[in-house]
């Protein structure tokens, strides 16, 4: 029977109250490839959604989705004055998430994310070129309660 496992002796790791540190050439180069291939590039958010999502049906069939979310961080200053920074980003999301987006998404709503970053380029009616990152969404999990949108 093979397995799927990995056998890592016991001083290759350590495992903290949020995280498990790993001790890579232990481990072997195997292992570090896996990792580190599954982390290139991927993007995990949760917010929520700043505008109704833009769905456009395309030519060929396929069914693209985009939208912008939110994110929020409160911290402290250094008066000890709570602040909220917001980020926002663009998500493009292609095929059944952009069916999901188009039937459950809409403005408001708590959702998260799993993709990868793309940046694309375009000619504005300027003539000058012009440089654009977004989220590619994979996945999208949506948040809050049922009676939210």
């Amino acid at each position: 029977m093979t397995s799927n496992w990995l056998k890592v002796e016991r001083e290759s790791f350590s495992i903290g109250p949020d995280s498990i540190f790993i001790n890579l050439p232990a481990v072997g180069q195997a292992f570090k490839s896996l990792i580190m291939n599954t982390l290139k590039n991927h993007v995990q958010l949760i917010g929520n959604v700043g505008q109704e999502p833009q769905i456009t049906n395309l030519e060929n069939g396929k069914k693209v989705a985009r939208l912008s979310i939110a994110t929020n961080e409160h911290y402290k200053n250094n008066d000890g004055e709570k602040v909220q920074a917001t980020e926002w980003h663009t998500v493009v999301a292609w095929g059944k998430t952009a069916e999901i987006i188009e039937n459950y998404v809409g403005k408001g709503k708590e959702i998260a994310i799993m993709g990868k970053l793309r940046t694309r380029t375009y000619t504005n009616n300027d003539g000058n070129q012009r440089y654009v990152t977004e989220v590619e969404a994979s996945e999208i999990l949506l948040l809050g309660n049922k009676s939210d949108n």
